[in-house]
């Protein structure tokens, strides 16, 4: 059995009766659905073979009891997480061979992140990052709002959707950058986070705006080195340790600053703060 998904336009193929319904059954995932056909970016294999040994653990977490580890063995990447007192998913890849191995506890916690691990380390070096953000779509265009947890990204983008006529939710935790023709797009993706906002849609990228809170409302244009320490943070921290996957999303980065400008907005949660991103990106907002 097998199954085809498009993501930022990049087919992905994912083989094997036992993945292919625990993938099919990921909210998100049916969305991106596609014929199978074509040369796939990467394909996602279940397999029986045991997890090849860690070299290297170049990033460790732990949220919820949740230990994830990502890092390199002898002939390429490997990620696995694992539940306390549980069997872990581990997923592996053969560098430069775009095929993930996927063995282990496909609990849907577990595999919805090592697919986005996975789907990520294939697709950086073809100008392709996801970015933890939260993103309205208006006027044909995007905005991608960043900030760490808990500083109000989704909050913002629903102030914009509440305030300004024709603001749409694009996704509200993981949409994909990608560079075409040296431009840069953002598309929907299978990870939203908290808020199921999945959309097989695709826009041309209008500006970045890093949040921050403040008793006040301001925004202003960074510089090109300001806004790379802007956008950085939001990258996959796990790929920062690694030479090619660093060099890779920089590039992405980098041709994306040069295209759109980059904003910091300290603000107060409320509609003055949205409108002030509106005017300021677009010219006029609609209320």
């Amino acid at each position: 059995m097998e199954q085809d998904y498009l993501i930022a336009g990049h087919r992905i193929r994912v083989e094997g009766d036992r993945l292919v319904q625990r993938i099919e059954a990921l909210p998100g995932f049916p969305v991106f659905k596609t014929k199978s056909g074509g040369e796939p970016l990467c394909q996602f294999i279940t397999t029986l073979n045991q997890a090849p040994v860690f070299e290297q653990v170049y990033y460790r977490s732990e949220i919820d009891g949740i230990v994830s580890r990502f890092g390199r063995y002898t002939d390429g990447y490997v990620f696995d997480m694992t539940f306390p007192d549980a069997e872990p998913l581990s997923m592996w890849m053969i560098q430069d061979a775009r095929i993930a191995y996927f063995t282990g506890n496909f609990a849907p916690i577990l595999l919805r992140f090592a697919c986005w691990i996975a789907y990520g380390v294939a697709a950086a070096p073809l100008g392709t990052v996801a970015i933890h953000t939260s993103t309205i779509c208006y006027q044909g265009k995007v905005v991608l709002f960043l900030g760490e947890s808990g500083t109000g990204k989704s909050t913002h983008t629903r102030l914009w959707r509440e305030n300004i006529e024709g603001a749409v939710l694009l996704n509200d935790d993981s949409p994909i950058l990608r560079i075409i023709d040296g431009k840069p797009w953002v598309y929907g993706s299978p990870w939203s986070g908290k808020t199921p906002c999945y959309k097989n849609e695709s826009y041309p990228l209008a500006a970045c705006v890093r949040l921050s809170q403040a008793p006040f409302n301001k925004i202003e244009q960074l510089n090109v080195a300001q806004g790379y320490g802007a956008l950085h943070p939001s990258c996959p921290p796990c790929f920062a340790y690694d030479d090619a996957l660093y060099d890779s999303i920089s590039g992405t980065l980098s041709n994306l600053l040069s295209n759109v400008p980059v904003y910091h907005l300290s603000c107060l949660p409320d509609a003055a703060a949205a409108r002030l991103s509106c005017e300021t990106i677009f010219g006029v907002c609609e209320k």
